[in-house]
């Protein structure tokens, strides 16, 4: 039934990511002693960094987020601080999945993770989910129910809720860009000419840090959740791992290289359902952020092919982490086999911009 209107809905574990089930059915059954039936795990197929799995037992279901095998860059894949960052949000902001359980014993599956609930949906991953129709109609609708979603977001008071003790906004801007950059350098496999001069130009280019934020920094439609029976309506936002307080724009600019429109590359236009007929483009979606966030649009605009610029080269050096992962031999998983193309696309467009001074 799931399947046929389109709710996202896991299936079988890939070869290599494969759970205990006996250990952590013991380890449920302490944390959580009225819980009865069999016990069934199956895995969201999406998604390239933590791992995402279904775990049922009896009527119930749970979602359990773990770090992918063979990962060694702890910031990135902190458990605890992801599940300690949903307790923190929720008290300000109604869209997130309600965190359960978090344990740091590896000798259950492996690794430290943390449950959470299972919140039904339909998601927007790199093809239309099956029963679903997106028309022009909705995918406008859809778009701009995303921007603003992101405006609520960032406009959350971060100190009435006391939210500030999530990051260190003072300096993010240069932190963000020498952070990512030595990644990039620790995980190159080939030399990506158009990533590193990236590198080069942000770093001589940094602007001032904007009024600081709570800022998702991994904000695109595969981590939202719609309702099924009204799909231009967000009901949960997933995947806060990189979630932080710091500059907004910084954020936006992820979204935005998130954001694929016609002209972009191929490999790109496949990747993001953005590329659809209908959907905003990128200068309708900073205009549609500004209106939202009462900022002038004309003034915003050139500001944003710093972000944009950014946001195309993370996305890249994600990527390419997940590539030498690959590379290396910690995954078999063959989606990662091309992925150094998608590190070329990346890094392709943030030249653009940069060239053009248009996102």
């Amino acid at each position: 039934m799931e399947n046929q209107i389109g709710i996202d809905t896991p299936q079988g574990i890939r070869q290599g990511e494969e759970l205990d089930i006996a250990k952590l059915k013991n380890f449920l059954n302490q944390e959580i002693p009225d819980l009865q039936g069999e016990i069934s795990i199956s895995q969201f197929p999406s998604g390239f960094s933590n791992l995402t799995y279904m775990v049922a037992v009896g009527t119930k279901e749970f979602v359990l987020r773990r770090p992918p095998f063979g990962a060694n860059i702890k910031s990135a894949h902190d458990m605890q601080r992801e599940y300690n960052i949903l307790k923190n949000i929720a008290k300000a902001y109604n869209k997130v999945p309600q965190p359960l359980i978090y344990s740091n014993d590896i000798s259950i599956i492996g690794a430290e993770f943390y449950m959470m609930e299972r919140v039904k949906g339909v998601i927007l991953r790199q093809k239309p989910p099956k029963g679903v129709t997106l028309t022009p109609a909705l995918m406008r609708a859809i778009s701009i129910a995303t921007i603003d979603n992101l405006a609520e977001i960032h406009q959350i008071d971060i100190e009435k809720y006391k939210l500030k003790e999530l990051g260190k906004p003072e300096g993010y801007v240069r932190r963000q860009v020498e952070g990512w950059t030595e990644r990039y350098k620790k995980a190159e496999t080939d030399t990506v000419n158009s990533m590193n001069e990236t590198a080069t130009w942000l770093l001589a280019n940094l602007p001032m840090d904007n009024t600081p934020s709570l800022i998702h920094n991994d904000y695109k439609y595969d981590n939202i959740v719609l309702n099924p029976e009204k799909l231009d309506d967000i009901i949960a936002v997933l995947d806060w791992e990189m979630a932080t307080i710091g500059d907004p724009l910084m954020d936006l600019g992820t979204t935005l290289g998130y954001w694929a429109q016609e002209g972009d590359p191929d490999l790109l236009k496949n990747f993001s359902l953005t590329s659809f007929a209908g959907n905003l483009s990128r200068q309708e979606v900073v205009e549609r952020y500004a209106a939202q966030t009462n900022q002038n649009a004309q003034e915003l605009l050139p500001k944003m092919v710093f972000y944009y610029a950014f946001g195309c080269f993370k996305i890249g050096v994600i990527i390419q982490q997940i590539y030498a992962r690959y590379k290396k031999g910690f995954t078999q998983d063959q989606r990662f086999a091309n992925l150094i193309y998608m590190v070329y696309a990346c890094g392709q467009c943030a030249e653009k911009a940069i060239r053009s001074g248009q996102i």
